[in-house]
């Protein structure tokens, strides 16, 4: 950071060192107490060094820092926001600083705990007024996007969150595609039996929609209804959600 953000950062070849003596190559090495994500960067480290393929998992309250402390005076609002970009600039250093190994993965996402995708059903009819009706139309929370849904199904289906994912649009929808067919999910409304003969046709093992997401008017219910059938004839191994 070319200043000191943090007053007791973890020794980096510290920790390099114990997951060079307690890890494979392949293992999962997990941090509870994230800080400045001197772990991480040591991941990073000991991949690049014996071309492992180790990942990590971070935790970090997002910490208010002190006003007066140098990371805030910096524009890092917590420490979480601090563990962030130490990641980002240590992985692109140890790239430009390893340029021979070519397969050093770098990435990380970040998930952050919250409520419900789903909007609360369950009432006792003494605490139910009439607007809280008009809020039932939508069962999905309308400050959700598609990504906060895929992930929400990966954690039901229990797919791993570190597997690939890249979107791609078909038939005027956003699809994504976890580790190619592991999962293929749509959250787009209007979604018609052109868009699903095409994702059928792919043979993904999991396949996922909006309950609501059917067709467009009067014929959403037999676009449902069809979703079954078109899966049953052209890819009938497919595991089908609806949420």
């Amino acid at each position: 950071f070319g200043k000191r953000l943090f007053e007791y950062p973890k020794s980096l070849d510290l920790i390099a060192n114990f997951i060079e003596i307690s890890t494979s190559k392949k293992d999962v090495v997990v941090d509870f107490f994230a800080g400045s994500a001197t772990t991480a960067h040591a991941v990073f480290k000991s991949n690049a060094e014996d071309e492992g393929r180790r990942k990590f998992i971070m935790v970090q309250l997002p910490e208010v820092c002190d006003e007066k402390s140098e990371a805030f005076k910096s524009g890092y609002k917590t420490i979480a926001d601090i563990s962030k970009e130490r990641m980002r600039r240590a992985g692109q250093k140890i790239k430009e600083e390893n340029p021979e190994v070519t397969n050093l993965d770098t990435g990380f996402r970040v998930l952050k705990i919250d409520s419900s995708n789903m909007n609360e059903v369950h009432y006792t009819p003494d605490t139910v007024s009439k607007d809280d009706l008009f809020n039932q139309v939508e069962h999905i929370k309308t400050d959700r996007s598609s990504e906060d849904l895929l992930f929400q199904v990966m954690l039901d289906w229990g797919v791993d969150l570190s597997l690939p994912i890249r979107k791609e649009t078909i038939e005027g929808k956003e699809v994504y595609f976890v580790n190619d067919d592991d999962l293929v999910a749509c959250f787009d409304k209007g979604i018609d039996e052109v868009l699903i003969k095409t994702l059928a046709a792919k043979k993904p093992l999991r396949v996922v929609f909006r309950d609501d997401g059917f067709g467009t008017g009067n014929d959403s219910d037999s676009v449902k209804i069809n979703v079954e059938q078109i899966f049953k004839q052209l890819a009938p191994a497919t595991d089908i959600k609806a949420i």
